[in-house]
């Protein structure tokens, strides 16, 4: 079934010195290096040397290079042209941690009220690390005789509303017109993925991230093509609304 349908109706002793892991057979002392390390990185530091590594561990290189390797293995890190990132695995560890913190609880209200004004279904969806994922949903079209269904969990198309969105944001240096478009406009629309479903979508921030994307998902009858209409201008006042109780601070300087 696709992504949404149309349906009618504490130790002790003395603190030991810093040691390779051949030292210490405990695992526990393993996972609290491999952790340090990748606290290590951060926007301001997304790449690191071996070198860098070993001397902020207080390790040797080779011990360094095998938390580097298991690391990269499982898909915490990336390696190429002699230094380290961050791997894919973190940003899907980030997104299950996304999922539990306070934004799907914050953005009830806002979805409920979004859905009763505009009477569609208005939608939440995360970034798992390749592609949108619904995470709450407001069905404000039940009782119609045709509305749209989006299942809370649904994996969604990265080339939809929610997908250009996050998209837009997440590589800000990509030029394309239509990740341009959706940066400008602070809204998206989508007629394409589905037939005869259309979607609204509007970047949700926290801090100076994005973390989620509200949309309205509804019938080619019911959403208003473009990104001008009076429910475009309402999901994007929504959206801001949702990311300013998350603490984001708009821009406005000009």
């Amino acid at each position: 079934m696709p992504p949404f349908h149309i349906v009618s109706s504490s130790g002790r002793g003395k603190k030991a010195e810093r040691s390779d892991p051949d030292e210490s057979n405990t695992g526990f002392q393993a996972v609290a290096r491999a952790t340090e390390l990748l606290g290590m990185f951060s926007t301001d530091e997304p790449a690191l040397s071996l070198a860098q590594m070993s001397a902020r561990l207080e390790v040797s290189k080779p011990t360094a290079h095998r938390y580097a390797t298991a690391l990269r293995r499982a898909g915490f890190l990336n390696h190429a042209d002699g230094v380290y990132t961050l791997g894919p695995r973190v940003v899907e560890l980030a997104a299950a941690a996304l999922a539990g913190l306070d934004v799907i609880e914050v953005a009830g209200p806002h979805l409920d009220r979004l859905g009763a004004a505009t009477r569609q279904t208005s939608v939440l969806a995360v970034w798992d690390g390749e592609a949108p994922v619904a995470v709450r949903v407001h069905d404000a079209a039940a009782g119609q005789i045709v509305r749209v269904v989006v299942s809370v969990g649904s994996r969604l198309t990265t080339d939809g509303a929610h997908g250009r969105v996050f998209r837009a944001y997440l590589d800000p240096g990509d030029e394309s017109p239509e990740l341009i478009r959706a940066r400008r406009d602070g809204v998206v629309y989508s007629a394409s993925v589905v037939e005869g479903i259309r979607a609204l979508a509007a970047p949700v921030f926290q801090g100076d991230q994005i973390v989620a994307t509200m949309a309205l998902v509804g019938t080619a009858a019911a959403i208003p093509g473009g990104t001008r209409s009076q429910m475009a201008r309402s999901l994007r006042e929504a959206a801001a609304a949702l990311s300013l109780d998350l603490g984001h601070v708009a821009d406005v300087g000009g």
